[in-house]
Parts: structure tokens; C-alpha cells; sequence
């Protein structure tokens, strides 16, 4: 099977997505749309992005110092190219509304397309810093806002960023020390929003600095001073400000003033090369703005610091920032499942075409007889499979969970809010189970090509390091992990939860009329008792300490019985639609699925162990005793 018939099947197949067609919203489009816009992204992906992705990792962004001391990136013109490639798609604007340039595509297809672009070459990019930056604005900024900073970034003509890591705080953002103080006297009158100036440090900042655009529009996690001039502790005092590299006026042009945000330095990866990653500094005095030089409304300003404008309310940043992150969350999955995906394409060719070895028996120990492909064997099999679970499985999960977006923007009523509910609970798998599975899947595609695989000559080996930073960024396991256990599956009273049950009870109830897939029902009905047995069992004393001391196997369980579910119901659909498996497809789901609930599933045990009897082995261990 191709990636497009993958995603065919998934989309049309399994999830109906020609269904969403009869709602006003998707009115205009049909199959022949989304294929076409399928199509479109498969082109550019596989003419602009994978001849390029060695070029990139290899050509690594690099800084030359200007002649008033300021640091320029170079990149390659391969990455302008895709950029423009990219741009010129629509793809940046595809989920919005035709009065914006949008296409008013639903998500789930949005999210299937930028999948080319994942799977050949994820460290180029594709732009979901720069959708999510204007998507936060066309949710929570003022109308201006939107016109003047969304609408540039959806045409492509300026990119976005999310500024929140600050080097001493890293994911602690209640320990965020960036200022955010008013500029000067009758500062909340400007148009483009109530006008601050910021002075602060932001670390880990993906495609901060870079001239694929004109303008970069960062959106920046900073704190405002109380009456005494003190930063609130924690999170409450914490705003959202849009920081435009450039200054713009009203009309969305540049003033040819530049801000004072200056580019500290690069962070050199492991992988993503293709991409910056940079510390930032606001309001080091580098490019000092001078009074009236902002919107050109003649305020006095201070003269201090990085302009900004605030979103939102003063001290409801984070709430702000949090839109953009559970996108990026959902972004970070499918780029995670594609890494892996690729990995999984690459070793699959190479296991056809390597001879190595005999069959095992009769005559398998005889020189003379030829070599078979290392597909036969069994162990390569095994990796091969674990590979195909991992990452179509894991390709399910972030289209279900598109899916859920559409059903929360359009279905209405009570379908809606149930979407809302499942998104929010799963979420934190779709984020963390690819990051962390789909990168074994890259290191068994390492193994399948053997001592070969460890070198350059193969490109296996950068998806796996390009694959490793997908378990960190967007909130790490850990972080993930503590959301789930302790905010995601308690809230409103467990109904998250709940409704999750009841989806995947579903699914049992369907798989129990196909003869081979009761067995695995079973399995996955008990998988379900188990989750629902530790999440009582850790939380029964009331002490988060003693519950989320072992978030992480929690959180890997529970994975783990989402994507039995998912195999489960995916290929419930497929013997609906071919029940003879007169498909190599449906027989390849089939056996896929045996995989999973034989080898995957029986993992949970060990993990909901530890969690039900709350051990403290960790949480316990004296720091001396390291």
C-alpha cells in the first residue's frame, strides 16, 4: 500500500469524510475536491520537499553578521522554493472561511494533505507555526488584528511564531520573566491593539528568524506588572502579545522601522535542520523604536523595548496561547506518525530488494542455494509489522482526532460538545503516541537495513534523528502525561472519559460479528476495564503526588488501548467492505491488527501495575542516592 491509498481509506472508507459534504460549511466541495486538493499537496511534496530533504539536513541553517552587528540566516533556496510552493497551495488558509482566502476545507482533509509534506521532508516545514499563529488571531483578536496580521500570514507573505520557552524556564511558564510594560499615555488607543513595550529572552523558537517572508509576526508570552511594578507569580498575570519583526501600519504595510527583537543565535539539532530554532531577544536596545514610530498615531512612547500588541485580556495569555498549542499538538502527531511512516516505506523497499541468508529447514544451511530478500525471515517480518502498526495506526489516531475538530465547528449541539469533550482527552495521546512509538518505528527501520542503516547513505537514519525531537517540543511525555491523568480524564466529573468508553464499547459490540475479530474485542474490553480500574485505583487516595507519580506508564497504557481500538474499528470497516480479504489491504490490516493485540496490547499490564498500586519506587528514590 501507498501513503494515498492509505489516507484514501482512512478518509472515504473509515471516517466518511465525503459525508461532511451535506453541511452547509463543505457544501461546495465533494470527493473530487478533496482528491484534488490530495493531489495537489502529493505534487509539491514530492517535487519541492523529498528531493530536498538530505540537501537540508546537510546545508544547516547559518548566520552572517550584518554590518550594524545584527545576525542573517541562510538557508538554502530549496527551502524559499517549497516555501513558495507551499504558499501559493492555499494550504496555509485551507481550513478558513472563503472571506479570509480560506477554502473552507474540512480539517480532516487539511490535515491528510500536509501528510505529503511530513513524510518528505518534515525538516523543511509546511507552515503550522504560521496556520496556527493566524488561526489563534481569527479566534481571540480584535478585528483589525485579524485583517492585518491573520490575513497576511494565511497569503504567505509573512510567517508566525509562538514565542513561550524562556531559557531559566524552559516548559515552567509560570516562571516566564519576559515584561510587558504600557507604552506611555494613551498606549491602549492604538488600532492595532492596547500597545505595550517587552523586554525578555525566548529560547527554542522554530523558524524565528529567516527571510522567507517579509515579516515574521511572533506572538509572545509576557507578564505585566502590578501597581508596584512586580511580576504576578504563576500564571495569572501572564498576556499575549503580537511582536512583529517589521513594523506594520493599519493597512498591513511595512513602516520601514524595524522592532527591537533581535536574533541571539541558532540552536544547532539533531535533527529538523532545515528548520531555525533560535533564542530571541526582545528589547535589548538592538533595534531601539523610537517614539511615534508605530502605527504612526503620534503617542508618546518610551522608546523601550520590543513593540507589542496585547490579545485577548490582560492576564488570559496563556488560555490565548493554548488554542495554538493543542493545534500544534495535533501537528506534532501527524508529523511523528509521517517520520515514522517514511522510515517504514524506506526499510519495507530495502527488505524486498536485499538478498541475505537462507530459509530456515530443509536446505537453509546450504551455501549453494541461493540467497532469498530478507523479508522472509521472520524476525525482519516482525520489525516490518511492528513498523506498519505503529504508523498506520498512529495515522488513524490524528485523522480521528481532525475528524473530532469538524464535528466540534459544525455538527451543532450535542454531537459538537461530545467532540469537544473526546478531543480534549485525547489529545495528549495524539501528541505523545507517535512521538514516542513512530520513533521506534524509525529505529527498527535502522535495524532492518543493518550496519547500512547507521550510515549516511541511507536516509534512515535522519528520520530517526529528526523524529527525536517530536517526543520534546509541544509539551513532553511527562507534561503530557500529567495533563492526561490529572486534568484530562477528571474533568467534568469523568464524562470525558466516559464518552471515550462508550466509543470504543461501540466498536466491541461491531468487531464481535466478524468471527476474526472476537477475539480481539475481548481483549480490548478487558484493555478498557484495566484503564478504567488504575484511573480509580491512583486517584482513591486523593493526593495527586501519589496518582500522577507514575503519569508516564499511565499515559503509555492508555495509548496503547486507544491504538487498539483504533486497529480495531479501522479494520472492523475493512472486512465490512471486503470480508473474503480478497485485498492484499484488508489482509495487510488484518494481520496488522493481529500484531498489535498479540505483541502491543499485553504491554499495558506491567504499565497499569505500577500505577494502580501507586508505587512509589520513583517518587521515592533519594536524590543522594543518584
Amino acid at each position: 500500500m501507498t501513503l494515498r491509498t492509505t489516507i484514501d481509506f482512512l478518509l472515504h472508507d473509515w471516517l466518511h469524510t465525503t459525508g461532511l459534504t451535506e453541511r452547509t460549511r463543505f457544501a461546495d466541495h465533494s470527493r473530487d475536491t478533496f482528491d484534488a486538493v490530495l493531489d495537489t499537496c502529493e505534487r509539491i511534496a514530492r517535487e519541492k520537499y523529498a528531493p530536498f530533504n538530505r540537501v537540508v539536513d546537510v546545508q544547516e541553517p547559518r548566520t552572517v553578521t550584518e554590518a550594524d552587528g545584527s545576525l542573517r540566516v541562510v538557508l538554502p533556496d530549496a527551502t524559499l522554493e517549497a516555501h513558495k510552493a507551499y504558499a501559493a497551495s492555499g494550504m496555509l488558509s485551507a481550513a478558513q472561511d472563503y472571506d479570509v482566502g480560506g477554502m473552507q476545507l474540512p480539517y480532516s482533509v487539511e490535515a491528510a494533505a500536509n501528510a505529503f509534506f511530513a513524510c518528505a521532508s518534515v525538516s523543511i516545514g509546511s507552515g503550522m507555526l504560521t496556520t496556527g499563529n493566524a488561526n489563534l488571531l481569527m479566534t481571540h483578536g480584535t478585528a483589525l488584528q485579524k485583517e492585518v496580521f491573520a490575513k497576511n500570514e494565511f497569503s504567505g507573505r509573512w510567517a508566525g511564531t509562538m514565542c513561550l520557552s524562556e531559557p531559566q524556564a524552559g516548559s515552567s511558564l509560570s516562571d516566564v520573566a519576559t515584561r510587558a510594560v504600557p507604552d506611555g499615555e494613551g498606549y491602549e488607543n492604538d488600532p492595532l491593539g492596547p500597545r505595550y513595550r517587552l523586554k525578555g529572552n525566548k529560547m527554542w523558537i522554530s523558524s524565528g528568524e529567516h527571510e522567507l517572508t517579509e515579516n515574521i509576526i511572533h506572538l509572545v508570552l509576557a507578564k505585566i506588572p502590578d501597581a508596584d511594578g512586580k511580576l504576578v507569580p504563576g500564571t495569572r498575570g501572564i498576556s499575549l502579545f503580537i511582536v512583529p519583526k517589521k513594523l506594520v501600519n493599519t493597512q498591513g504595510e511595512l513602516t520601514g522601522v524595524r522592532n527591537d527583537v533581535a536574533l541571539a543565535g541558532l540552536n544547532h539539532k539533531l535533527g529538523w535542520r532545515g528548520t531555525t530554532n533560535t533564542l530571541l531577544n526582545f528589547g535589548e536596545g538592538k533595534f531601539p523604536v523610537p517614539a511615534g514610530a508605530t502605527t504612526g498615531v503620534g503617542l508618546d512612547g518610551k522608546g523601550a523595548g520590543a513593540v507589542g500588541y496585547l490579545v485577548g485580556q490582560p492576564g488570559k495569555g496563556l488560555a490565548c496561547m493554548f488554542h495554538m498549542m493543542n493545534e500544534a499538538r495535533i501537528g506534532v502527531g501527524i508529523a511523528a506518525t509521517m517520520l515514522g511512516m517514511a522510515g517504514y516505506y524506506a526499510s519495507l523497499d530495502y527488505a524486498r530488494n536485499r538478498p541475505q541468508g537462507r530459509p530456515m529447514g530443509a536446505g537453509g544451511k546450504d551455501a549453494a542455494a541461493p540467497q532469498v530478500a530478507i523479508i522472509e525471515h521472520a524476525d525482519v517480518k516482525r520489525m516490518l509489522l511492528a513498523q506498519k502498526t505503529y504508523c498506520e495506526g498512529a495515522l488513524a489516531l490524528e485523522l480521528y482526532c481532525a475528524r473530532l475538530v469538524d464535528e466540534h465547528h459544525t455538527a451543532g449541539g450535542t454531537v459538537a460538545d461530545d467532540a469537544r469533550l473526546l478531543l480534549e482527552v485525547l489529545t495528549p495521546i495524539a501528541k505523545s503516541w507517535p512521538s514516542e512509538w513512530c520513533l521506534e518505528a524509525n529505529s527498527l527501520a535502522i535495524q532492518v537495513h543493518g550496519g547500512y542503516g547507521y550510515t549516511r547513505d541511507f536516509p534512515v537514519e535522519q528520520y530517526w534523528r529528526d523524529n527525536r525531537l517530536n517526543m520534546i517540543h509541544e509539551g513532553t511525555h511527562g507534561i503530557q502525561a500529567m495533563d492526561l491523568l490529572g486534568r484530562k480524564v477528571l474533568m467534568e466529573e469523568g464524562r470525558g472519559l466516559q464518552l471515550l468508553a462508550a466509543r470504543i464499547t461501540a466498536t466491541i459490540a461491531q468487531a464481535k460479528a466478524i468471527p476474526a475479530l472476537v477475539e480481539h474485542a475481548a481483549a480490548l474490553g478487558d484493555a478498557l476495564q484495566q484503564v478504567a480500574s488504575a484511573t480509580q485505583k491512583a486517584w482513591s487516595t486523593g493526593k495527586p503526588t501519589d496518582a500522577l507519580a507514575n503519569a508516564v506508564p499511565y499515559l503509555q497504557a492508555f495509548g496503547h488501548t486507544v491504538l487498539a481500538w483504533m486497529w480495531l474499528d479501522v479494520t472492523t470497516a475493512a472486512l465490512q467492505l471486503d470480508p473474503a480479504q480478497t485485498q492484499s489491504a484488508t489482509v495487510g490490516r488484518v494481520g496488522a491488527a493481529r500484531f498489535f493485540f498479540h505483541y502491543e496490547l499485553p504491554k499495558i499490564g506491567a504499565w497499569l501495575g505500577v500505577v494502580a498500586s501507586r508505587d512509589p519506587t520513583c517518587a521515592a528514590f533519594p536524590v543522594e542516592a543518584f
